[in-house]
């Protein structure tokens, strides 16, 4: 095991070079979140030239990472709050302000902070602080520089050395006053990772061999496999700053058992997604949902799967510190040993929050959405004929700019437009009634004189509150047909439960009586119209938790009634998924999970005997990655059943946005036999 590392070359300190600017980048974005009020942090804004907003996802995925690790340290305080002497020793430090914050908090009592960096990265901010007069005075005792490093006082030390190099760490710690003996919180936050693992393999191996009650925290990435892990990597490769660790320590299970194996006596490795559910109370789930407008949450979900919390424990004393395993119930895949093949279909189409519809055989309508060019997508109609798919664009069908809406087919033809948002401010409420004129069989395929008209709808009764991420569908009573419209959120409500009935024929919002428990409020989620009624599936709630329930809603003599269905086995719980109903099968796709195990493919759902299956798909022949979420799906041939899957993507956190760039097919032949 290395001890000591070579002389570097010109490539390797072009990369630590590299390493050293993901500071100046974070040390921006934690910022941020605290000047939007996620946490409570009064120095971050003199380690930065000026403050500046990041997009609220960026603040959400920053105040994260900062819980995350203030819970570790309190706890860390807490346990060793009757000792006469503890430490905190931040690896690759940077421009944290951890020692700052906690003094002025009151919190350090006895404590002394060590914090180690790359040189350069030392002297700038010990530049900062000796002509910052905040900084400066919150030191214990006159700053002053020591052979161990440029900043030093009795509770705050801060040293230039490479964590890598065993000796010169045990050196430069000696020098600066680390007792090896005493209570030691040792925190990485995104450090480790951008070492080769022999090295970084190395630093967690000393840290137990010479700390013998400490505290190991540790803050970074996994699950480098799926779409979101690929493209995570993919920048920090363009950043030259490889995250090294993933390959050999790809989730939370393998770094849990490289910290045992390293002579740690016990571990405990959660994903930010556990975390937040499970150690992070709901009223401040609420207060962090109230800040800024948001409707990112399958990219904030994501990001919280790809990154982990982490503590490591020596010493009996350390134990009481561990990270506690959260009641957070977490439901296994029953993967089929049939994987779905996915083909590609060789047609330029991207777009974000987009809705879709059969208008006719052989023509699918696309709807609003956003794109590479922005938001207000031009409405667009997608053709098969003999020689495959092409698209023709409708300018002159103006739906306005809406994401998240929905399009439904109505019997005598055409298709509704109802809700969506142009931001999650600004709600689109109107209805809009979408026909095509009906050219000849030879002139359809060409695209000839196929024409798209546009209806705005005044409708009497009392209408629905704003909302998107909802669903509609239509259902029958009476004789009559109806635009059945459930769920959603908008403004005000993280999660709506009501249920609407527009009459298409009076064009009149009216009650319609619904028996029975009525679902969980939630948004995302998918309604497909069956027997009369409607079938729903899973979706978001109110608490930010996937749901997996499927709920059937009959039609009887005086309304319609409410039914849960008893699925065995149950599916994983999933949202920002597509649906559509196959005889008595309900056919899922897409969306995304909290579970670690990949991601979701398709689940078919008998309807009748409450069966599920789990299907993964096989994308080795699509353009990768990709993302099935904010897409849209159509089935197609009843008789070589398959899933048509128009576009999708996301804002892969500060990693760049994803657009899924061609249609594709699922072949659903396996599923359906």
């Amino acid at each position: 095991m290395p001890t000591t590392q070579k002389k570097k070359n010109k490539r390797e300190e072009e990369r630590d070079t590299a390493v050293q600017r993901t500071n100046d980048s974070s040390v921006v974005s934690k910022a941020s979140a605290a000047a939007q009020g996620y946490f409570k942090d009064d120095f971050l804004q003199h380690f930065v030239c000026k403050v500046s907003r990041r997009a609220p996802l960026i603040n959400r995925g920053y105040f994260i990472r900062w819980r995350a690790v203030e819970h570790c340290v309190r706890k860390f305080l807490q346990v060793t709050a009757k000792c006469p002497k503890r430490q905190i020793l931040s690896l690759g430090a940077g421009f944290d302000s951890l020692y700052f914050r906690l003094r002025a908090n009151g919190a350090l009592d006895e404590a002394v902070v060590f914090e180690v960096d790359f040189p350069d990265v030392v002297q700038r901010k010990a530049a900062l602080i000796s002509s910052n007069l905040t900084l400066r005075g919150m030191l214990d005792s006159p700053l002053q520089s020591t052979p161990a490093g440029p900043v030093s006082s009795a509770q705050y030390h801060l040293s230039g050395v490479d964590v890598r190099d065993e000796a010169q760490v045990k050196e430069t710690l000696g020098a600066a006053g680390l007792d090896w003996t005493a209570p030691t919180l040792i925190l990485s936050e995104v450090v480790l990772t951008y070492m080769e693992t022999q090295w970084s393999d190395a630093v967690i191996s000393w840290a137990a061999k010479l700390l013998p009650q400490s505290l190991f925290v540790m803050y970074e990435q996994i699950h480098p496999h799926d779409p979101f892990g690929w493209i995570m990597q993919e920048h920090f490769l363009k950043l030259n700053s490889t995250l090294h660790a993933l390959q050999q320590y790809p989730d939370t299970t393998a770094q849990t058992n490289r910290f045992l194996d390293k002579g740690w006596e016990g571990c405990v490795c959660l994903d930010m997604n556990d975390f937040y559910l499970g150690l992070v109370t709901e009223e401040e789930r609420d207060r962090v949902q109230s800040l800024e407008p948001f409707d990112e949450y399958e990219e904030w979900h994501q990001k919280c799967s790809h990154y982990f919390i982490l503590t490591a424990s020596q010493g009996s004393l350390m134990t009481q510190a561990l990270l506690t395993h959260p009641p957070v119930p977490s439901m296994i895949p029953h993967w089929s040993s049939t994987a779905l093949i996915v083909r590609s279909i060789p047609l330029s189409m991207e777009g974000l929050g987009m809705a879709s519809t059969w208008i006719r055989t052989g023509q699918v309508l696309l709807t609003g959405g956003s794109s590479r060019g922005g938001r207000g997508a031009v409405t667009r109609v997608l053709l098969r004929g003999r020689e495959g798919w092409r698209s023709i664009s409708m300018p002159s069908a103006d739906l306005g700019v809406r994401l998240y809406h929905t399009i439904t087919s109505l019997p005598g033809g055409g298709a509704l437009v109802f809700g969506g948002r142009s931001s999650p401010l600004s709600p689109n409420m109107s209805i809009v009634r979408v026909t095509c004129a009906s050219p000849s069989p030879e002139k359809s395929e060409k695209g000839d004189e196929v024409k798209v008209c546009v209806e705005q709808l005044v409708c009497s009764g009392d209408p629905p509150p704003p909302r998107w991420r909802h669903t509609a569908a239509v259902v029958h009573h009476k004789g009559r047909d109806f635009l059945f419209v459930f769920g959603g959120k908008n403004q005000s409500e993280a999660a709506l439960g009501d249920s609407h009935f527009l009459s298409l024929d009076q064009q009149h919002w009216t009650e319609i009586p619904v028996e029975g428990p009525s679902p969980e409020a939630r948004h995302s989620h998918a309604v497909c119209s069956y027997q009369g009624g409607v079938v729903l599936f899973g979706g978001l709630s109110r608490r930010g938790v996937p749901l997996g329930d499927t709920v059937l809603m009959r039609p009887t003599d005086g309304g319609f009634r409410w039914e849960r269905v008893a699925m065995t086995p149950p599916p994983v719980p999933r949202y920002s998924h597509r649906a559509h109903v196959s005889g008595e099968k309900l056919v899922v796709v897409g969306g995304v999970w909290l579970h670690p195990d990949g991601v979701p493919g398709v689940v078919v759902i008998d309807i009748a005997t409450g069966c599920s299956v789990e299907y993964s798909l096989d994308t080795t022949s699509v353009p990768w990655p990709l993302m099935l979420h904010s897409f849209c799906s159509e089935l197609t041939d009843p008789d070589q059943p398959a899933l048509l899957l128009i576009g999708g993507g996301g804002n892969c956190f500060s990693f760049g946005t994803h657009w899924n760039q061609e249609l594709a097919t699922v072949d659903l032949r396996p599923a359906m036999a």
